[in-house]
């Protein structure tokens, strides 16, 4: 469908369009396969216009792995895989193929020319050299780490049509991951170990770039918020807003829907591993009309030969071409929108070929489900009697634009190729972390979902809403109340109803300079 409304209309549009049929949580185990290769596992993808003070002509471009990770995961904590190849993919012609591509690979050694950290064990004269069995064995600080006994780098590869550029960091022979905030015996204070972390944020010039690049690859907060568990306990919660406005806290609300509680976060004591980079706009967005659409992937090397006399330095034997085992860019499709059978599929799909999921857009079974399980507390809630909860209006058009082709006008590439890809329209300024809606669009603030994504963007509430009709009800229009003409208010008998996951999220609780998610949590004391 092709929406012929005016600016304002159409900015409407996007903002209960904030769609995308991903009841929206992040990508945490979204798959079968993927739950047995977490460290290829991605979380979650977020792509923005800088809003850093002094970096309004950048574009950010963050995809978090290893889900769900416990601080105290030690001893071996959360290294990258050394097989895989990571990639966050830019496409700037609407071919859906990637023009742009920032691939990182990994390795990791141990100190002593692989040797590691050893000790004299035993009385004097009778010794032995020991390998110590930690990954570190002291005090690591910013300004030594020495005591470090393993060392994680990556190269990072611009590959570009088909030219292929090794990115160099100035200053530093070689790109290095931080250690993981093992705890503060280890590094100190939060404040210690990101003054540690931060040494490894690296500028770096891009071949055509009048302007430097910066990139940083490290442990963070999981930044994404979510009523996890309960929600994938067949939504064990009422899902409506039970406060006055969203975020208030007080229950004056609709009585018996659930209240916004941070305690609601079942992310709140988890990190992730970030790949952040932040890339001037001008060099990524081509020759189209300047909306990209971008993504990440994580690919394995086809055949994997277990070494069945495993050491450090060879575990197995990997070769073959690169599969491609993961796929991110908008939160929880793979998730809520596309079925338990082709799940894997999706994880090894190219955003080009996406007509092939086109079902669960058109005709998504999420809503039907959602009526199923929580049809009853709801029309308790609300005093209604409603039959069937789901919009009835099919195909959903209205899913459609968001999901597979942007929005004309704002987040629409020049090109459309139906695809699933979060789009984003740089010529749109950024709005200051103070001044963010957490709602986006929906929020009267253009710069956020579903135009590009930022970490501070509170996307399950949206996407609950719009998932169940938002769209066939009026929007506010210039202040004045407008139908888009997707479908009618009674497609959609709860499209106006305040569904939550009663997780507040907003820019408040993140950073406002790259990479803007929090220094991790330490796994002691905890």
């Amino acid at each position: 469908m092709k929406l012929t409304a005016t600016f304002l209309a159409v900015t409407a549009a996007i903002t209960a369009l904030s769609l995308i049929s991903e009841v929206n949580a992040s990508s945490h185990r979204e798959a079968p396969n993927i739950t047995r290769t977490p460290t290829v596992d991605a979380t979650d993808f977020y792509l923005f216009n800088s809003y850093e003070a002094g970096r309004e002509n950048y574009v950010t471009l963050i995809a978090n792995y290893i889900p769900l990770q416990d601080a105290y995961g030690g001893p071996n904590y959360f290294a990258m895989d050394p097989q895989a190849v990571y990639s966050i993919h830019i496409d700037n012609n609407g071919d859906a193929m990637p023009d742009v591509s920032f691939n990182f690979r990994f390795s990791n050694s141990l100190v002593n020319d692989g040797a590691g950290v050893q000790l004299p064990i035993g009385p004097q004269g009778n010794q032995k050299m020991v390998a110590v069995p930690l990954k570190n064995v002291g005090g690591i600080s910013a300004d030594s780490s020495a005591a470090l006994n393993f060392i994680e780098n990556y190269t990072l590869e611009l590959v570009t049509g088909n030219a292929s550029t090794l990115l160099v960091p100035t200053g530093a022979s070689q790109f290095t991951k931080p250690y993981d905030y093992v705890g503060n015996k280890t590094f100190g204070d939060a404040a210690a170990y990101q003054a540690y972390a931060d040494q490894y944020l690296y500028d770096v010039s891009i071949p055509g770039c009048d302007a430097m690049a910066r990139v940083f690859v490290g442990q963070r907060k999981d930044p994404f918020v979510v009523n996890l568990g309960e929600t994938f306990d067949l939504v064990n919660y009422v899902p409506v807003e039970g406060d006055s406005a969203p975020g208030a806290g007080d229950a004056g609300g609709f009585p018996g829907g659930i209240t916004q509680s941070n305690a609601n976060d079942d992310l709140n004591d988890k990190n992730v591993t970030t790949l952040a980079i932040e890339v001037p706009k001008a060099c990524v967005t081509g020759s189209g009309n300047g909306v990209i659409g971008a993504w990440t992937t994580a690919s394995l090397p086809q055949a994997r030969i277990l070494n069945p006399n495993a050491n450090f330095a060879r575990p197995e034997v990997s070769g073959g071409a690169l599969v491609q085992v993961s796929r991110l860019s908008n939160p929880l499709v793979n998730e809520l929108v596309i079925g338990l059978a082709d799940k894997d599929k999706f994880n090894s799909s190219k955003p080009a070929d996406d007509g092939q999921f086109a079902d669960y857009v058109t005709h998504p079974s999420l809503p039907a489900l959602l009526n199923i399980l929580f049809k009853d507390a709801v029309n308790a809630t609300l005093g209604t009697d409603i039959s069937d909860l789901a919009p009835s209006n099919f195909p959903r058009t209205d899913l459609v634009a968001a999901f597979l082709t942007g929005v004309a006008g704002v987040n629409q590439l020049a090109t459309v190729t139906p695809s699933e890809m979060l789009r984003l329209n740089p010529a749109i300024p950024a709005t200051p972390a103070a001044m963010q809606s957490a709602l986006g669009v929906a929020g009267n603030d253009l710069a956020g979902f579903p135009n590009g994504r930022r970490p501070g963007d509170d996307v399950v509430d949206i996407a609950l809403r719009v998932v169940m009709g938002a769209l066939c009800h009026d929007i506010p229009v210039a202040g004045e109340p407008t139908n888009l003409g997707f479908c009618a208010p009674e497609d959609a008998p709860v499209g106006n109803v305040p569904f939550t996951d009663g997780a507040p999220l907003n820019a408040s609780m993140l950073d406002t300079s790259f990479p803007y998610l929090l220094t991790p949590l330490a796994g002691s004391p905890n």
